[in-house]
């Protein structure tokens, strides 16, 4: 099997996410025994897992760890077949599991200082331990000596997204100092196993799985519990064979290592060609050559479009090229935009009385440096708070969901839950005005809920299409409207735009 694999490495690595799910499989191989042979002569596992009950009762004799609750551990299965030798037993037989410290957010310091330590947080689990960037809290608040980590402790985020919950990172041989780890995270410490193996087994996407799918959700929090974790059933390989696991493992990936590196220069080089022919496109002069630019793309599609970035980089340039009136031929017989926009804004009008809004009064022209390409002929420049209004969805935060509702919840990013109430009663806009999700655009169904952590967008729908807007606001950087703070907010994007009839 690691010949195969061994083999075919630079095939497998060249499909789409190839070296991503190379690693995967790598891992996933190397838990279920196929990656190196067994060897009669290794002590069972079963004999492994007497040693380290052995070795865990004495620890609670001598006071270093406490004596583990009643658990179900012993009644441990897993799905797969695994080698004789192997025995099946549940995480928190093999390991000790501490949870991190708590203190106030008053007391967190990037200096280190006398009566300090310093104190691991979420950002710091990467694929490795990163210390470049820790806090320091008083010592005080450190209660017991294993809430200091130690060499070859498993560092693991206990609560944090949905998507990162889980993740692993291990502390290397040698400490430079005095290390504690704040109340997110717990650390895993293994008795008389192999660390790395241990690392490869909750890395693995079945576990990764299994640890999400465990985990509580709060508002936007997932947290794992240790009467969750312990109990994770894992297949145990004899120690000698641990050893041999994790050194095969740390040779593939090395290999892999240099499959990207040469990959990530490749698709640096693509990406610059993707990026230089769609270029073309959008700053064509005139017809004429944006068909000899289009002529020179198509040659090449098949090339070209091949990687996930250089769809996505094609997908935002026809957008681009909609929005620049470039994607379809103008007809001379369209009643020009400039009239459309007095029906808006007569419309507009109409409804609010002769009373303007602030939002109107404080709009200003569009001077020359904000036209960023010409126009063609039937279209104008706009500021989007000409022809819509916002306004923010109301506060449903995720604890107050139904499961089980028919109503979709729309927040930053799309659909976060359902609910059985509606706050729109047609297909709505609706653009993300918080976090990461900034300036995202969504278009609801009929019944929906729209959170605070969304702008409705309300329009005259008989003077502009729903679906041009959609694609309007898609191919236009939304994201310039926001605060510029730690935490992006948008409340009254004004960017502007063409509109055509």
């Amino acid at each position: 099997m690691t010949a195969l694999l061994t083999d075919n490495l630079p095939l497998l690595a060249g499909a789409p996410n190839g070296i991503k799910k190379l690693r995967e499989l790598i891992l996933e191989l190397a838990v279920r025994g196929k990656l190196v042979p067994q060897d009669p002569n290794d002590e069972p596992a079963s004999e492994l897992l007497k040693r380290i009950a052995e070795e865990k009762a004495r620890l609670v004799a001598e006071g270093r760890i406490k004596k583990a609750k009643g658990t179900n551990e012993d009644l441990a299965e897993i799905s797969y077949e695994i080698p004789s030798s192997w025995t099946v037993a549940s995480l928190g037989q093999v390991v000790e599991i501490v949870r991190g410290i708590t203190f106030p957010a008053s007391e967190k310091s990037k200096e280190p200082e006398l009566g300090r330590v310093a104190c691991l947080r979420t950002a710091n689990v990467q694929d490795e331990i990163e210390w470049d960037d820790l806090l320091y809290i008083r010592e005080s608040f450190v209660s017991r000596h294993d809430q200091y980590v130690e060499p070859h402790d498993i560092v693991m985020s206990m609560a944090n997204s949905r998507e990162l919950v889980g993740k692993v990172a291990l502390v290397g041989a040698d400490l430079k100092q005095k290390t504690t780890f704040g109340g997110f995270l717990g650390v895993l410490r293994p008795v008389l196993i192999e660390p790395r193996f241990v690392m490869a087994l909750l890395r693995t996407p079945h576990a990764r799985s299994a640890l999400i799918d465990s985990a509580s959700q709060t508002t936007n929090i997932a947290n794992v519990s240790l009467g969750k974790l312990k109990p994770l059933p894992f297949a145990i390989p004899p120690l000698a064979e641990q050893h041999r696991i994790v050194v095969k493992v740390d040779e593939l990936m090395a290999l892999c290592d240099r499959l990207e590196a040469q990959q990530v220069d490749a698709e640096s080089a693509h990406a610059q060609l993707v990026q230089a022919l769609l270029g073309s496109l959008t700053q064509a002069a005139d017809a004429e050559d944006f068909a000899a630019s289009w002529q020179r793309l198509a040659e090449h599609f098949h090339t070209l479009f091949t990687t996930e970035s250089s769809i996505d980089a094609l997908k935002q340039t026809l957008l681009q090229l909609a929005v620049m009136g470039k994607l379809v031929l103008q007809d001379p017989n369209d009643e020009p935009a400039s009239e459309l926009l007095q029906r808006i804004a007569v419309e507009r009008m109409d409804r609010a009385g002769s009373r303007r809004s602030k939002s109107q009064v404080e709009l200003r022209e569009i001077d020359n440096s904000e036209k960023k390409f010409e126009l063609p002929a039937g279209w104008e420049w706009v500021r989007l708070q000409e022809i819509v209004s916002v306004s923010s969805g109301d506060g449903l935060v995720s604890a107050k969901m139904n499961p089980e509702g028919s109503v979709p919840v729309y927040g930053g990013n799309g659909v976060t839950g359902h609910h059985d109430r509606q706050n729109v009663e047609k297909e709505t806009l609706v653009i993300g005005r918080v976090g990461y999700y900034c300036g995202s655009i969504h278009l609801t169904p009929a019944s929906a809920w729209v959170t605070d952590n969304a702008l409705i967008v309300r329009f005259s729908e008989k003077n502009v299409d729903k679906s041009f807007l959609f694609w309007l606001l898609k191919g236009t950087n939304l994201k310039e409207q926001e605060n510029a703070t730690a935490q992006p907010v948008m409340n009254h994007p004004g960017f502007r735009g063409g509109l055509n009839s």
